[in-house]
């Protein structure tokens, strides 16, 4: 009886969690969105944005945390705290992965889909927050520069979407790997795992696990684009040996930290 008490407990602050997530997301838009545009210096205004944008995911991910419904475990993530300018690049397991990363970086900035910009919920924070669009890979590249020049760390998921199932990853796109190129900025591989599965791309919502889930976060050490690909290539051809390089990192290290299962 107490198992059935907390599962429904757990899908009931989880449903509530998501519908304080959607009113905040449309009363940012509707309120806030308009005032945000009136400031008279943009650099200071996205600054603002975004560190309401970073306590708000903080006080998400508590609230989660206290009411049960997820636990949190994170290491290496003073590298995200850092103040120095980097491109965060992470697996995708879950639709959470994003409000987890915002919340431990105080300066950053996503790429995100470009649907986003017509979210009722997003289409606000999005644009007062100055994220990237994936729409177009060229602007995707010189508005990611440009954010790295402004001491932003860029938060990249290079799958493009959630991953496709456990112990699998979508290949990766390049953008990052220009990015990473054009602006010489570290890159700073990232671990993502949920455990037991929950908002992937095969759950909805109220699929619920039977007990609390556990996000797990391990930053890993920076990577230099010197080191990943030869001096003086084309750059095309130095993208794809970043890229390439990047995504078996991360891969052998969620086999190396138990985040993938050897033989499923």
């Amino acid at each position: 009886m107490s198992g059935r008490l907390d599962y429904a407990w757990r899908l009931c602050a989880t449903g509530l969690a998501f519908v304080g997530f959607g009113v905040c997301g449309v009363l940012f838009s509707v309120l806030v969105f308009p005032f945000a545009w009136l400031w008279p210096h943009r650099a200071s205004r996205q600054h603002a944005v975004s560190a309401v944008i970073h306590w708000f995911f903080r006080a998400l991910v508590a609230v989660l945390r206290g009411l049960g419904v997820m636990e949190l475990e994170v290491s290496g993530a003073q590298a995200l705290r850092a103040g120095e300018p980097a491109i965060v690049v992470a697996n995708h397991p879950t639709y959470l992965d994003v409000m987890v990363l915002l919340s431990l970086t105080p300066r950053a900035c996503c790429v995100v889909k470009h649907a986003h910009w017509r979210n009722p919920c997003f289409w606000g924070i999005v644009r007062a927050a100055e994220y990237v669009s994936n729409a177009d890979a060229t602007a995707l590249v010189d508005a990611g520069a440009k954010q790295l020049a402004a001491g932003y760390t860029m938060i990249i998921f290079p799958e493009g979407t959630r991953s496709p199932a456990p112990n699998r990853l979508h290949a990766f796109s390049r953008g990052f790997a220009h990015m990473a190129l054009k602006a010489g900025a570290p890159i700073v591989p990232v671990l993502m795992d949920c455990d037991p599965p929950a908002f992937t791309r095969q759950l909805r919502w109220y699929d619920v696990p039977a007990r609390a889930f556990r996000m797990r976060v391990n930053v890993l050490a920076p990577l230099g684009v010197a080191e990943l690909a030869a001096h003086d290539t084309p750059a095309a051809i130095a993208a794809r040996s970043v890229t390439n390089a990047v995504e078996a990192h991360i891969t052998q290290h969620l086999f190396d930290y138990g985040f993938f299962k050897t033989g499923n």
